[in-house]
């Protein structure tokens, strides 16, 4: 059994700490006088220590009361500070959405103030995923995805795909001249992208010092650090792409990727309202010329 089985009893003890009284305690809570003074003994017998004098009018905590207070008090108020976060006041609307991480970051982050200035309502909780299968675990109420296919029970909008090209810090960049060179340096290559080195170069070309990663914000640090020449994927990368200082080293040497960035759901019939508010906002962002 663990020593408080009721955390109901922390939140009765924090009250009537806060009171100095059992009674005042009582009508915050809307519970009775004697319930809180039955949940404050067993409180007291869980942890086998006093934590109030008793008075006729008021109560009083003893040290090992004044001791436990703030830690009480520091693990509910996180609670709810955590649930405001989370969830926002009671009514307000919530939007759960998971993201290919260099979508989120890269492209998505630049933007979303733009979505949460226009509906300040809505409570957004985002995480993110590398590969598939983590945005297979998530149970967000939308998800972008990139080359995944959805299942029977999803719907989906296509956002965009990818260009790829090679990137490097601009002192990197300068001394390359055509797509040989590129062979000279170590290539950053993800495994977890179908297009990659080999849909840019031929084969027999590619350098075997290859460093391989599983995400491009690795494959960008790395490159922005002097490792290697990264491929970005523009237009999902270029914030980050911006961010490390990388320049294409080949302004020419472009290739389409074979998969596309998509919004995916549940039926529509089944969307929140806050999640059909992000569906149009997002589909009219990525027809922005600028985007």
């Amino acid at each position: 059994m663990p020593l408080i089985p009721s955390l109901n009893w922390l939140r009765v003890f924090e009250a009537a700490a806060r009171t100095e009284s059992f009674a005042r305690a009582a009508e915050a809570l809307h519970m009775s006088p004697p319930a809180v003074s039955q949940q404050i003994k067993a409180l007291e017998g869980a942890l086998g220590r006093p934590l109030f004098r008793r008075g006729p009018h008021h109560v009083q905590l003893t040290e090992a009361g004044q001791a436990f207070l703030p830690a009480v008090a520091e693990a509910l108020h996180a609670v709810e500070l955590s649930a405001s976060s989370l969830f926002g006041p009671p009514g307000g609307a919530s939007l759960s959405l998971n993201c290919s991480a260099i979508f989120a970051t890269s492209w998505l982050a630049p933007r979303l103030g733009a979505f949460t200035a226009a509906h300040p309502d809505i409570r957004l909780a985002l995480t993110t995923a590398i590969g598939p299968e983590e945005s297979l675990r998530s149970s967000a109420d939308l998800k972008i995805t990139f080359g995944q296919p959805q299942s029977e029970a999803e719907d989906g909008d296509h956002l965009f795909g990818e260009t790829l090209n090679p990137v490097a810090p601009p002192d990197l960049a300068a001394g390359i001249a055509t797509a040989a060179d590129l062979a000279a340096h170590p290539l950053i290559e993800i495994a977890t992208h179908r297009a990659n080195w080999t849909t840019l170069l031929p084969r027999d070309a590619l350098d075997p010092r290859l460093i391989h990663t599983d995400s491009t914000q690795m494959a960008f640090a790395l490159s922005a650090a002097g490792q290697g020449i990264a491929l970005a994927r523009s237009p999902a990368s270029d914030g980050l792409q911006a961010l490390y200082g990388l320049v294409p080293c080949l302004p020419g040497l472009s290739v389409a990727g074979v998969q596309s960035y998509s919004l995916v759901y549940p039926a529509r019939s089944r969307l929140s309202p806050s999640a059909r508010k992000f569906r149009e906002w997002i589909l009219e962002e990525v027809r922005r010329p600028d985007r």
